[in-house]
């Protein structure tokens, strides 16, 4: 029985990375990131620590009218709802609880993006970029049945999560009614 929802936020930022990202790999929404609400006030993800200084990479708590969205303004998402099992989220939820109480020991995997580039498994303990993050997450939690190491998951791959549903792809910021802001009321 499925009676719980998790989100997972694709984004494009206009970063320096995410457009290197787009050059490399044509993957037009290069951040991952999840959530428990439909709030989008607390998504998780690995990124930028302070949106004005792009080397400092880490665990982050980001919320889509905060940070590196306030900054970039033209940032752009996709949100997919996901129907999960009460066994599934609380076992996400205490995954995603052990990164919040360790994030000061978690960094950015920089390195880590070229290995996806080369297909080379760079693992490296408490490393970690956006896909890789949620990858492991949703895989740990048996949301995600895939045989391919996180290390290696792109974000785009992360579109192909069974139960899900589009529920907005658009700006962050929108100047009309409709934005990610309320895309769940939608």
């Amino acid at each position: 029985m499925r009676d719980k929802n998790i989100y997972l936020v694709f984004t494009k930022t206009g970063t320096w990375l995410s457009k290197l990202i787009y050059v490399f790999s044509n993957i037009k929404y290069a951040h991952a990131s999840i959530s428990l609400d439909d709030s989008f006030t607390n998504m998780y993800s690995f990124g930028r620590t302070n949106p004005d200084n792009p080397f400092s990479g880490g665990f982050v708590v980001e919320s889509l009218s905060e940070g590196v969205y306030k900054k970039f303004r033209e940032s752009e998402c996709m949100i997919y709802k996901v129907s999960v099992t009460e066994e599934q989220y609380y076992s996400l939820q205490t995954l995603l609880e052990n990164f919040i109480q360790n994030r000061n020991q978690m960094r950015y995997n920089f390195l880590g993006l070229w290995g996806v580039w080369i297909n080379l498994r760079l693992y490296r303990k408490n490393y970690y970029f956006c896909s890789q993050f949620v990858s492991e997450l949703l895989i740990k939690s048996d949301i995600l049945d895939w045989h391919k190491a996180p290390e290696l998951t792109r974000t785009d791959e992360l579109f192909n999560i069974k139960n899900k549903e589009l529920i907005y792809e658009g700006f962050v910021h929108s100047h009309g009614r409709y934005s990610c802001l309320n895309a769940a009321e939608g």
